[in-house]
């Protein structure tokens, strides 16, 4: 198999250009998929750090709360479609596993499971609100 030098470097240069992580390109049987140094994913985790919902993340809750974290950047959806039945309300019971809401990147839906069984406390973000890698979404009891 030849080493396309000429498509790589384009890859590359989208990196850049629409400020992305990671690029993935296939035609046929070939794939090839780009992204930046780790040192990019760790900017990313940092930024989770310093969100701009500092009340959120500073809060202190009761000890036996449980934080549901947004698993990747992205803008969060409560339904999974507009006018829909929102997957989860305040006081719900939830399974472990359940879908609570899904968080587009790049048009894709990415589904946002639960990581504990509980009752959802509080939805800590609104419909269509962008949201961070570590970012807590819900706080389940």
């Amino acid at each position: 198999m030849k080493i396309e030098k000429k498509l790589i470097k384009e890859l590359v240069d989208h990196l850049s250009e629409f400020n992305l992580t990671e690029l993935e390109y296939q035609e046929g049987q070939t794939k090839i998929k780009v992204s930046k140094a780790s040192k990019g994913i760790d900017q990313i985790k940092s930024a989770a750090v310093v969100s701009p919902n500092k009340a959120v993340l500073n809060k202190a809750d009761d000890g036996d709360s449980i934080r549901v974290k947004s698993p990747i950047i992205g803008t969060a959806y409560l339904a999974p479609e507009p006018g829909a039945k929102k997957f989860v309300e305040v006081g719900d019971k939830v399974k472990k596993g359940q879908t609570i809401m899904i968080v587009e990147a790049m048009k894709t839906m990415n589904h946002v499971p639960s990581t504990n069984d509980g009752v959802v406390k509080k939805i800590l973000v609104n419909d269509g609100q962008p949201v961070e890698f570590g970012q807590p979404l819900v706080v389940l009891k």
